[in-house]
């Protein structure tokens, strides 16, 4: 099998992970690098004792997709049409593949995947109060994202015990 060097690199998951390793080598003597990061089918995973998910990528994915939206339709449409849109087109993007990630508390908090939508809605609704955002949140009837990775998570898990 052929070895794209330019695509391929190493990362340590597990207990060990803070030794520093010789690199890997193949047959025709090329390296594959160890990383601190690395993308592997969308999915950005980061050196750590056990298998963690790095987040920052999908959140700049929702902030593109937000912006993209706020700055086309902005102020000309109600808040109504603007959410459809975030809920519809953004908040996948935020959670794509999160299902098949063990995502510790921290990172399903307010300080990681609530965090965005929030801004967002700070942003939406011209305010800094987080309690007007959890009310306008509730009024327009908006799960946060870690609702729903968790119905996505019951979901996903249903399916691959059936398998």
């Amino acid at each position: 099998m052929n070895i794209n060097f330019n695509k391929s690199c190493c990362l340590c998951i597990g207990p060990r992970c803070d030794i520093v390793c010789e690199a890997v080598s193949s047959s025709c003597n090329r390296r594959l690098p160890w990383v601190s990061n690395m993308r592997y089918l969308s999915e950005h995973f980061v050196k750590s004792r056990t298998l963690k998910c790095y987040l920052d990528a999908a959140k700049r994915g929702f902030y593109r997709a937000a912006n993209s939206i706020y700055g086309k339709i902005g102020r000309i449409a109600s808040e109504e049409v603007v959410l459809q849109l975030i809920k519809s087109k953004c908040v996948p993007v935020l959670l794509y593949g999160l299902e098949a990630c063990a995502l510790n508390k921290s990172q399903m908090a307010l300080a990681s995947l609530e965090f965005v939508v929030n801004r967002f809605f700070m942003k939406l609704f011209n305010t800094n109060n987080i309690d007007t955002v959890k009310a306008c949140q509730e009024f327009f009837s908006f799960e946060l994202p870690s609702v729903e990775l968790a119905k996505r998570v019951v979901k996903f898990e249903s399916k691959v015990n059936t398998v």
